[in-house]
């Protein structure tokens, strides 16, 4: 499959909204239908669907706010943009998840040691067979946006979703035990669903801390920006590559070692085409490029080998 063309910023934004507004919308939804199978069947683990679909829907408001605020054009107190609002969405959901998972384990085990009896298993089963639909739906939605935007706060949206897709498959199987006298294990599911939901919110918030530092690209990115820039005329090598990305917008930083008797039109030249490439592969980078004469280069590695020699010589 040919990768997604390039989205502009305009596409983007609508892109990002669509998916914001189709998760509340969503979450909203079904949270009324599990409230009422939850009142109806009393089981514990379709309360422990309906929490999860409480936390959603808080963590999707959330995501609308933060999406909001990183489209923000940057301004004079924020001037790298405020793409960063989208890593502290996914930290702020990690939280919210992580604290659903601990209430579903209270609940859980206060069933296992009181347990009560299923009823109207039907309407339960048939409101959590609507909630896999129009979660399944949703999940199309927000797969096309990650696809052709690569948002992390949508991305993290996506997570609580898809195991809700897995949460609700086990609680049809617990529904469906119960009703022929297995009321037990519906506590037990409901526990299960507990460590998945737990598993998920180290998962996102893993990602949003390593947004939220600065951590590097992965390798074969970087290594694409240093095969861009090294394939431009003139470029005799690439040193101290830096890169971090910040919402949607990743930064670029590097050095070119060019031939010393360039004049410096031509040595700019060289920055612009090697900047130009990298933007056409990467729509949006923002690239901050320097320029070294190669013998400066070669003279400080020099300086450094004979140092690092040094240092262990004295050892």
């Amino acid at each position: 499959m040919s990768a997604p063309a390039p989205v502009t910023p305009e596409q983007r934004e609508r892109l990002l909204r669509l998916a914001t507004r189709a998760s509340v919308a969503t979450a909203l939804l079904l949270i009324v239908g599990k409230t009422v199978a939850w009142l109806m069947t009393g089981s514990v683990s379709v309360l422990a669907s309906l929490v999860d679909s409480v936390m959603d829907a808080l963590a999707s408001l959330v995501n609308l706010v933060a999406v909001r605020v990183s489209l923000a054009p940057p301004d004079a107190e924020h001037r790298f943009g405020h793409g960063k609002a989208e890593a502290l969405a996914g930290l702020g959901q990690a939280t919210f998840i992580a604290g659903s998972a601990l209430f579903l384990c209270l609940q859980a085990v206060d069933r296992l040691l009181r347990p009560q009896p299923l009823t109207d298993i039907g309407v339960g089963a048939a409101v959590i067979v609507f909630a896999i639909v129009a979660t399944a739906v949703l999940l199309a939605i927000q797969r096309h946006v990650i696809r052709r935007t690569g948002s992390t706060a949508i991305r993290a949206d996506a997570l609580h979703y898809l195991t809700d897709l897995a949460t609700n498959a086990s609680i049809l199987l617990a529904l469906g035990l119960g009703h022929f006298g297995y009321d037990g294990l519906d506590p037990l599911f409901a526990l299960g669903i507990a460590v998945y939901i737990l598993k998920s919110a180290w998962e996102i918030g893993a990602e949003a801390v390593s947004l939220l530092m600065d951590h590097e690209l992965p390798a074969e990115t970087k290594q694409r920006i240093v095969e861009l820039a090294r394939e431009q005329h003139g470029v005799l090598g690439v040193h101290d590559l830096r890169t971090r990305q910040s919402g949607h917008t990743i930064f670029v930083q590097l050095h070119l070692e060019l031939a010393d008797s360039l004049p410096l039109a031509v040595a700019h030249a060289i920055g612009d085409a090697v900047e130009s490439a990298i933007e056409n592969e990467f729509p949006g980078a923002e690239i901050l490029i320097h320029q070294d004469p190669v013998s400066a280069v070669a003279q400080e590695r020099r300086r450094m080998l004979a140092h690092q020699m040094g240092e262990r010589a004295g050892r």
